[in-house]
């Protein structure tokens, strides 16, 4: 656990560009609002933290999952969020999987598709370089 209470802040730029994405372009917030903003999320982030440990003990758990949050939050009386939540959950899983499969696509777009390819480009590359000789 942390030893400061003021080791459990969020970055004030992430909570600054969460705020900035709620709030309409033409408002500002003073210093004292993103201070404030970031101490509740940190605190809310504690809370539903504690309640999913209850959640995972209780089912004899070590780890705590997706689900324990989703409890915790009907339990806290913030049911509402759980959609939203597993909504954005499955957008970044997809995002996740997309880039993986991206990568794959890369990796095989750069390799001969079979050894017989491979040895032609091999034999043409020899072949080059009989003639420069």
């Amino acid at each position: 656990m942390a030893e400061k209470m003021e080791d459990l802040n969020l970055p004030q730029s992430a909570v600054l560009k969460i705020i900035k994405e709620a709030i309409p372009s033409n408002a500002s917030i003073g210093k004292d609002v993103k201070a404030a903003l970031a101490k509740a999320a940190s605190i809310f982030i504690l809370y539903l933290t504690s309640q999913s440990t209850q959640t995972m003990q209780a089912a004899k758990r070590k780890t705590i999952t997706s689900q324990d949050i989703y409890d915790a939050l009907e339990e806290l009386e913030f049911g509402h969020f759980v959609e939203p939540l597993k909504n954005c959950l499955k957008e970044q899983q997809e995002g996740k999987a997309k880039k993986t499969a991206d990568k794959t696509k890369l990796k095989t777009a750069d390799q001969p598709e079979n050894e017989e390819e491979e040895m032609e480009d091999e034999e043409e590359a020899d072949e080059g370089e009989e003639k420069d000789s």
